[in-house]
């Protein structure tokens, strides 16, 4: 990112495929099989958004990035990095 063009402010880096977090709470036990974890549905703030669609076309543009990682790809990496954290405590 050292070029000479003066842009300066933020670039959402975020994937724009739209996943409810129920589906991704879902993803995830269904990746953690001992989990003993529940998904629990509670009301939303009054100001939640209902929907989230990152805008990557900045970062497309400016830094010539977009994601690659599929999700459950994602979250399998994520989960095992969590685990050498978590397990020796």
């Amino acid at each position: 990112m050292n070029n000479e063009d003066s842009f300066v402010g933020p670039v959402n880096i975020g994937n724009p495929v739209e996943i409810t977090i129920n589906a991704l709470a879902q993803k995830v036990l269904e990746l953690i099989p001992e989990s003993k974890s529940r998904i629990v549905h509670e009301p939303l703030p009054q100001d939640d958004p209902r929907q989230r669609k990152p805008d990557i076309s900045l970062a497309r543009e400016r830094l010539g990035w977009e994601p690659t990682t599929p999700l459950d790809s994602g979250l399998r990496s994520a989960i095992a990095y969590f685990r050498t954290i978590v397990a020796p405590h």
